[in-house]
C-alpha cells in the first residue's frame, strides 16, 4: 500500500480585529498603504483567498497554493506559465474536453509541441522526453482511468521535466499526488472540494518556487478568485472528510448494485473489482470518489429519455455535489471534441456519468433502473 496521508480537518485562522470564529469576507478591491503593503490590490492577493490557499495547502501537504477563478483558469494559468514555444507538452487523450482542446488546439497555435499519448500509464511514459511538461488527470473524467503517479513522476524527473496533475475527481481525501512525486496538483474547486454546486473556482498547489512563478503569472493574467467564492470554498472544505467518506462508500455500493442488476454495460468505478486499474486503485487510492460511469443497454431508452425520467438524480453539466447528478458526456462535458476523439476515449452516445451524492445508494440505483427501463 502507498496510500498517502490524509488531512480530514483544519482550523480556520482567527483574525485579530473582531476574533470571528469564521474567517471573514474581505470585500474590497484595494488596501490602505502602507499598512496594506502585503495585500495592495485584491486581483493580486486578498486575505479571504489567502486563507483558502493556506487551507488547501494543508490538505495537499504542499508548500504553497494559489487560487483562481475556475478550474480551467488554474489549468490555463499553470500551463501558460510553464510552457514556451517549441517546449514539449505531453497529455493523454482522456482529459476533460476543454483541457484537451486547450492543449491540442490553442497551445499548438502558440507553437507549443503538444504530444498526445494513448490512454494509460505506460503509454504516457513511452512519450516522455527531456525537459517535457506532462499533464494528466489522476483519475480521468469520465472514463476513470487511474494513472500511476509514482511511476510516471520518476520517469519525468529522470528527464528533468515537470509533472502537473489535475486531481479534481479523487480530491486530497483520497490521494495526495505531491507525496507520490507530482510537482503541481490542480483542482476545480467547483466539484467535490466545495461540494455544494454553488461556486466556480480552482486551485494550484506545489513547491514554493513553482507556485510563486505560477502565481506571478496569475496576477498578470487576471485569473483571480473573488473573496465571496473563497468564503464558500472554505465552508465547503470544512465537511470534505465527512462528505467524501460517505460518497466513497455510496459510490462503491452503487457501482456494485448496477453491475449486479444486468441493466447496464461497461460499468466503471476504480474500486469495483471489474475495473481494469483495480489493483493500482487499491494501492494508491484511499477511496474511489463519487463518479460511476456506465452505458445504457436498453436500446429503446435514449440518453435524453433516461435523463428526463430521473427523479432523484438531476441532469447537470457538473459533478461532485452532495446531491446526485448525471451527465451525458457525448453532448455535455466532451461535446467540444471530435467524434473520432470521443470514440477513442471509449465515450459512446449511450455513455452516462453518474456523480453519486449523499442519498442512500438503494434510492439512487432504484431511480436509475426505473429511468432506464420504464416505457413511455
Amino acid at each position: 500500500m502507498v496510500h498517502t496521508s490524509r488531512k480530514k480537518f483544519f482550523h480556520e485562522t482567527i483574525e485579530n480585529h473582531a476574533h470571528s470564529m469564521t474567517f471573514p469576507i474581505y470585500q474590497t478591491g484595494s488596501f490602505q498603504m502602507p499598512e496594506g503593503e502585503h495585500y495592495r490590490y485584491s486581483r493580486e492577493l486578498n486575505p479571504t483567498v489567502e486563507e483558502l490557499s493556506r487551507i488547501i495547502s494543508i490538505f495537499e501537504s504542499s508548500e504553497a497554493t494559489t487560487c483562481t477563478s475556475s478550474g480551467m483558469g488554474a489549468i490555463s494559468t499553470t500551463l501558460l506559465s510553464l510552457l514556451r514555444p517549441e517546449k514539449k507538452l505531453i497529455i493523454p487523450y482522456d482529459l476533460f474536453g476543454r483541457t484537451y482542446n486547450f492543449a491540442k488546439d490553442f497551445l499548438r497555435e502558440w507553437k507549443v509541441n503538444t504530444i498526445i499519448s494513448d490512454i494509460g500509464t505506460d503509454q504516457v511514459i513511452s512519450h516522455i522526453e527531456e525537459g517535457a511538461i506532462v499533464f494528466l488527470e489522476t483519475v480521468s473524467n469520465p472514463m476513470l482511468t487511474v494513472y500511476d503517479i509514482e511511476k510516471i513522476s520518476k520517469t519525468v524527473h529522470e528527464h528533468n521535466g515537470i509533472l502537473v496533475v489535475d486531481s479534481t475527481l479523487p480530491t486530497p481525501f483520497n490521494i495526495n499526488p505531491l507525496q507520490l512525486g507530482a510537482d503541481v496538483v490542480i483542482h476545480s474547486l467547483s466539484k467535490f472540494m466545495s461540494g455544494h454546486n454553488d461556486l466556480i473556482g480552482g486551485s494550484i498547489s506545489g513547491s514554493k518556487v513553482l507556485i510563486e512563478k505560477i502565481d506571478s503569472f496569475r496576477r498578470t493574467l487576471g485569473t483571480s478568485m473573488d473573496p465571496n467564492t473563497a468564503f464558500l470554498a472554505i465552508r465547503g472544505l470544512k465537511t470534505l472528510g465527512i462528505r467524501m467518506e460517505n460518497i466513497n462508500s455510496h459510490a462503491l455500493s452503487v457501482s456494485m448494485m448496477l453491475s449486479n442488476s444486468g441493466n447496464f454495460k461497461n460499468i466503471r468505478y476504480p474500486l469495483n473489482p471489474s475495473h481494469p486499474d483495480y489493483r493500482l486503485s487499491t494501492r494508491i487510492l484511499y477511496g474511489g470518489s463519487g463518479i460511476v460511469t456506465f452505458d445504457l443497454s436498453n436500446e429503446s431508452c435514449s440518453p435524453e429519455k433516461f435523463m428526463r425520467r430521473l427523479n432523484l438524480a438531476k441532469p447537470a453539466n457538473t459533478f461532485g455535489g452532495v446531491n446526485s447528478t448525471v451527465s451525458h458526456p457525448w453532448t455535455m462535458s466532451h461535446r467540444s471534441i471530435s467524434t473520432e476523439d470521443r470514440k477513442r476515449l471509449g465515450i459512446t452516445e449511450r455513455t452516462i456519468r453518474l456523480s453519486v451524492g449523499t442519498e442512500e445508494p438503494e434510492d439512487i440505483v432504484k431511480d436509475i433502473i426505473l429511468a432506464s427501463t420504464e416505457e413511455n
